[in-house]
């Protein structure tokens, strides 16, 4: 039996909620590919290449790990409605605006540096 069948069916508005949570998620990771991409297709003058290599690879990175924890996050909530437990505590939001703050920082750094 998967998870999917096991406890009770939840309220439909929840499952959408879910649903709206995770495609936020998703758009979240389709962001930082979209400043991946702009970075090394339209800023080639922006910094060092090496600079702007390891930021492209960072960003790339960080979309494929939101993508993967959108998913992981939908189970794990999911799962809970169904067991009428308390949803999950999500660890990665620390770690995701630690992230985006030293994009920020590295990308303004590059910036003043021209």
């Amino acid at each position: 039996m998967t998870w999917r069948t096991e406890g009770k069916s939840p309220d439909y508005r929840f499952t959408l909620a879910n649903e709206r949570t995770f495609l936020a998620w998703i758009r979240t990771a389709l962001a930082f590919m979209a400043a991946a991409i702009g970075i090394d297709q339209l800023a080639p003058e922006m910094a060092p290449e090496i600079f702007r290599a390891g930021l492209v690879i960072l960003l790339g990175l960080t979309a494929a790990g939101l993508s993967c924890y959108a998913w992981r996050r939908w189970v794990a909530n999911e799962r809970a409605m169904r067991q009428d437990a308390d949803l999950p505590f999500p660890r990665a939001l620390l770690w995701l605006s630690s992230g985006l703050a030293l994009c920020i920082i590295l990308t303004l750094t590059a910036l003043v540096g021209l």
